[in-house]
């Protein structure tokens, strides 16, 4: 099987699952990009199963759909919102919600190896998806109730710098600098924020377009990002979501 994943540390723990489900697994090759897939994708090869993150380093997986023929079956990994799994489930495409859980992946496991016809993703399947994501009425989170003290307090969403994980703990951070406890995890929080607004920056990071005051380079590729009210803890992008995170700075 490959797995097409741009952050090395999901990469790492998807392997570490399979493995642990089935120390036989042999995993042919990692992609981070788009790319890269439809080049390994447009030669001959020996996968079986392909696993798909749908962001990648330089677009969607779904663009890798409309330059070469998948003939394998495909699980997408995904943090979209639950009404956007619909779209999958109507388009009879399997996914596995992030962070993923070992037994929906073992269970993601015993329905490939029993399927013995082609089930490739079809680009009527694709186009399906993409129709439905593009269309369907999205209502981002404008409001976290937080608790302080004796009293809940509602946190407007538009005033927040950064969420972010300290000690196990998720906090949002507003533009005052004051932390408050946000009783969610950062993947949930990332599914409801406005992608155009706020980027997972990295596993503990999701910032706001307007609290970042400059972006620097850092060695092997990597960024740094400089917010405001200042974080205690270096906010640094990867590599892989280098590009991304550039292009979505500058749209």
């Amino acid at each position: 099987m490959v797995i097409i994943e741009d952050e090395l540390a999901a990469s790492e723990n998807l392997i570490y699952l399979l493995k642990s489900i089935d120390p036989g697994i042999e995993v042919l090759k990692v992609m981070d990009s788009v790319k890269t897939a439809v080049s390994f994708f447009s030669s001959p090869n020996t996968a079986e199963l392909a696993f798909m993150d749908i962001h990648l380093a330089d677009g969607l997986s779904f663009e890798i759909f409309d330059q070469v023929r998948i003939k394998v079956p495909v699980v997408f990994t995904t943090a979209y919102d639950q009404y956007t799994l619909k779209a999958f489930k109507v388009n009879s495409i399997d996914y596995l919600l992030k962070p993923i859980d070992q037994e929906e992946l073992s269970e993601a496991l015993d329905q490939f190896i029993i399927q013995t016809e082609d089930k490739g993703v079809s680009e009527q399947q694709v186009k399906g998806l993409l129709s439905l994501i593009n269309t369907s009425p999205k209502a981002f989170k404008t409001t976290f109730l937080v608790n302080q003290r004796d009293q809940m307090i509602p946190l407007k969403t538009d005033n927040i710098a950064y969420f972010y994980i300290d000690q196990g703990i998720v906090k949002g951070q507003n533009k005052d600098n004051i932390s408050y406890i946000i009783d969610s995890k950062l993947e949930d929080i990332e599914s409801e924020l406005n992608p155009a607004e706020f980027y997972r920056v990295n596993r503990q990071f999701i910032v706001n377009r307007n609290a970042i005051e400059n972006i620097k380079h850092y060695f092997n590729g990597k960024l740094i990002v400089t917010v405001k009210p200042v974080s205690e803890e270096r906010i640094v992008v990867s590599k892989a979501k280098a590009t991304s995170f550039k292009n979505w700075m500058s749209s």
